[in-house]
Order: C-alpha cells, then structure tokens, then sequence
C-alpha cells in the first residue's frame, strides 16, 4: 500500500440479511414453524471505490440509510464486506456508538483502561494520559461512578476524550457533535481542528454541513449505497443540501 493513502476502500459491497418474520414467543414460534426464517438481502453498500491521503479529513454525508455509517464500520473493522477490501496503513482509533467498548458495571476510570487497552496502549501508557482524559472529559467526581449511571452525553464526554489520547494515525468518528451539551460540542471541533493541524487522517460522519465545512476538506455523499459525489466539501454540501430541499 503507498504510504500516501491512509484508507484504501477497493469495490466494496455491504449486504444484510432481514429477517420478516423473526419469532419472539414460544406461541410465534409454533405458528411459524413450517414458514419462519424468511428473509431478505439488503444491499447497503454498493461497488464503494474510495481513496483517503494521509492527512485529509473526508466527511461521509447522506441520508439516513444510505451507508455512511456501514462504510465506517467497515473501515474500523467492525464488520466486513461481502465483496472487496478496505486497507488501512496506521493506528487507527474511533467513536462509533456511544458505549461501545465500555463495560456498563465498571466506573469512567476503569472503563478508560479497558477501551484505551482495546486501542493498543500499555498500562503504563494509560497511567501518563489517565489526567488528561479525565481532564478533557470534564466528568470529576462522575469518573469514579458505573457508567451504567451516565447520561448519554457523558458517555460522549468520555469515550471522544480516550479517542483522541491514544496517538492514532487515523480517527473515525460518527456524528460525535450531535449529543452533548454546546459547549462540551465546540470543544471537541476545536481539538479536531488541532489534530487536524498535526495532520492526522480523519473520516467524520455527520447531519450538520455546518460542521462538515468547518472541519473538512473533502466531502463523499452517498446515496443508496453509492458514491452520489466526491470533491470539495462546499461543492459537494451545496449539492446534497440542493438535492434533499
């Protein structure tokens, strides 16, 4: 892979199975017995074709369902396609859905030695930045709660502060602004813009073209599972904004 492209995305294809008539009780289950399991394949991801440079923020935007966040947890490697590759050349971190990786019974502090270890950190390592998440999370006394007791924007709170301390190369975020109070908002753009400005490679789904101007240099708009436009983000927001009116 030529180290001038962090995130390689080669004739990618995505498909679930849904099923109709998935029984829930024992009654559903009799009923269903001769014609359950009946299902079908939903392409949500089609031939995607798409090359990230080391150092680019691409925004991923589109409507609801059209395989913005299916394309990003492809690239995590939470799930894969059923046809193509995705190459990623880095460290890689990213804040996909609030909770992920966190144990619910385990406090803020436990939690961050848990999900950085996930990202590759020693304990050691965790030890030197354990202040500074915590310090960024703005959570203090709540640190040493179960997060089963924190509110969705304190999860927000904590899991975007252990993203960004663990030295990746390529960050991954899905709509990361949209919860949380408007503060603790524009405190996580301006460090995206400060990681930005280190020259970190940075794919950000969001709803908010406000944002993605702000932040981005590169917008990919999908529709129904395909690339609709790839280019400079005011000219590729004006046409999504133009095209959903």
């Amino acid at each position: 892979m030529s180290e001038e492209y962090k995130i390689i995305v080669e004739n990618v294809y995505k498909t679930f199975n849904v099923y109709l008539d998935k029984a829930n009780t024992i009654k559903e289950k009799l009923l269903f017995l001769f014609s359950r399991n009946r299902k079908e394949k939903r392409e949500v991801l089609k031939g995607i074709n798409l090359k990230i440079k080391q150092g680019e923020v691409v925004a991923l935007i589109g409507t609801n369902g059209s395989g913005k966040s299916t394309l990003l947890k492809l690239m995590t490697k939470i799930i894969y396609p059923n046809k193509g590759k995705i190459i990623t050349n880095g460290k890689l971190t990213s804040l996909l859905e609030l909770g992920a990786g966190f144990h619910p019974d385990f406090s803020g502090r436990e939690n961050i030695y848990f999900n950085a270890s996930i990202f590759g950190l020693t304990k050691k390592e965790i030890d030197n930045r354990l202040e500074q998440i915590i310090e960024f999370s703005e959570l203090g006394s709540y640190i040493d709660n179960p997060v089963r007791t924190y509110s969705s924007g304190m999860y927000m709170r904590l899991a975007f502060s252990i993203a960004i301390n663990v030295d990746a190369d390529i960050l991954l975020f899905d709509e990361v602004l949209s919860v949380g109070d408007e503060h603790f908002q524009n405190k996580c753009m301006e460090k995206m813009m400060e990681l930005k400005k280190e020259g970190k490679t940075m794919v950000f789904v969001s709803h908010s073209m406000q944002s993605v101007k702000k932040l981005c240099d590169r917008a990919v708009w999908l529709r129904d599972g395909k690339i609709e436009m790839d280019g400079n983000t005011k000219e590729v927001t004006d046409a999504y904004v133009e095209a959903t009116k």
